[in-house]
């Protein structure tokens, strides 16, 4: 039963991740950056393709598609909070994340673009 729930999921997954845009190359790792999104709470304050509490993720994917540093400075976004740039809603720390679950994160939001 378990192994059908996670076999259903994973089709999900890659379903709502080829229908909002992912390009091929990036598709094998969205479900890892989704996943990790959904278990570090991401989700409660954004979504993919929708301001919510956040902009949509993919909003900030096409915010930072030009810089060379995006991945690191989202990085640093993710770890140590944000106020100001989307708003007036703080985004607060994520101390609970390791630098390679942020670096993770900030990896697979830009490839949302």
């Amino acid at each position: 039963m378990k192994s059908m729930s996670c076999t259903v999921l994973a089709t999900a997954v890659a379903f709502v991740t080829m229908s909002i845009g992912i390009s091929p190359a990036a598709h094998a790792e969205a479900p890892m950056g989704l996943a990790l999104a959904q278990q570090q709470n991401c989700m409660s304050c954004h979504s993919v393709s929708r301001p919510f509490m956040g902009p949509a993720l993919h909003d900030v994917a096409a915010k930072y598609a030009g810089r060379e540093d995006a991945a690191i400075y989202l990085k640093h976004k993710i770890l140590d909070g944000s106020t100001g740039v989307w708003g007036p809603v703080p985004m607060p720390a994520n101390t609970q994340l390791t630098p390679d679950q942020a670096a993770a994160l900030a990896g697979w939001v830009l490839t949302l673009k």
